[in-house]
């Protein structure tokens, strides 16, 4: 198992270099900074503007192979340039990384298991009513956008707290500010304002990874192995968990590495309307800026993430099926 994960993990090494590569070059050549500093009033002279981009390290009048280098170079040694307002991109980062990270990890994980969950338990019910209820819940969430699903559970929210008369849900940021108490009392109120962001990315994880999950399982309900384990007398259920969800997990390993990237697209919408200072709405803010060094850095964050995933999903598979180690 170690052997296949080193492969793996070399494989996924260069990957990241190739994505890097690619994300400094699309940022470099589409973004255009030089707009955002002449836009100023009063207009800055263009020799000023000249040098703050060279400072900065995102001259569009130097060839973007030499640019790549240069920032190349820094970031080898951890330093990730400057933003286009001419702070850390490092500081930004910190700060911002570990919002995203919450959100994302949470909501990945209730996502994914509670859809993994539903799945198999609507394929052993298979057409009965609790399984068409899901079945048709599954569809109308999976034809709203994450955007949407925010929005609602927003005003699910305010309408809620205003019936009761106080803020059971919160809608806004990661946290109360200067928020008094101990570490419970900071705890809990991160809880309450996890929530709906969690909600929000999860709904549309279940609804993807349930629809999956019940038609792989359903496939390996009538399989021969299945019903040789109930002929020496396993119980259904016990044959099921057993033997069957094992197989049906597999193709969802390789689901699951695919499907990350479209969880840090919602999470990127989520945090702007629930008002998280995260990774996606540091994305978003810097395109509209054109801010190079901060595009490519979300870029690498969003590049390892997804080949972490796909890396997990790989030793998931192996592990699941000892076929895959050999090859």
């Amino acid at each position: 198992m170690l052997a296949f994960a080193g492969r793996r993990l070399g494989y996924y090494a260069v990957l990241l270099v190739v994505a890097t590569f690619l994300s400094y070059l699309l940022a470099a050549t589409a973004l255009a900074p030089r707009g955002y500093f002449e836009a100023k009033q009063p207009r800055p002279a263009a020799a000023s503007v000249d040098r703050e981009l060279t400072h900065l390290g995102i001259n569009d009048h130097t060839p973007v192979t030499e640019r790549f280098g240069d920032w190349a170079g820094r970031a080898l040694h951890g330093d990730l340039g400057r933003t286009i307002d001419d702070t850390s991109v490092n500081d930004e980062f910190g700060r911002r990384i570990g919002v995203s990270l919450r959100l994302l990890l949470v909501g990945t994980l209730v996502g994914t298991g509670a859809g993994i969950l539903v799945g198999a338990w609507g394929a052993v019910r298979q057409y009965r009513a609790s399984d068409r209820i899901v079945t048709v819940l599954s569809f109308v969430v999976l034809s709203m956008p994450t955007f949407l699903i925010a929005v609602l559970l927003k005003i699910g929210a305010i309408k809620l707290n205003s019936l009761l008369g106080y803020d059971l849900l919160q809608f806004t940021g990661q946290s109360t500010p200067d928020l008094t108490g101990g570490p419970l009392a900071h705890l809990r109120d991160d809880a309450v304002h996890l929530v709906l962001p969690t909600l929000a990315i999860a709904l549309g994880t279940i609804a993807a990874y349930s629809r999956y999950q019940r038609s792989t399982m359903l496939d390996v309900l009538g399989s021969d192995y299945v019903r040789a384990a109930m002929a020496r007398g396993l119980t259904r259920r016990r044959a099921l968990l057993k033997h069957g969800l094992r197989v049906a997990l597999i193709p969802m390993s390789t689901f699951f590495a695919y499907g990350f990237l479209g969880l840090f697209t919602g999470a990127t919408f989520t945090e702007k309307i629930f008002g998280w200072h995260g990774m996606g709405e540091w994305f978003i803010d810097s395109i509209d800026r054109s801010d190079v060094n901060a595009v490519v850095a979300v870029n690498i964050f969003t590049a390892v993430l997804v080949l972490m995933s796909g890396l997990l999903a790989d030793v998931l598979h192996a592990a699941l099926d000892p076929r895959v180690r050999q090859s």
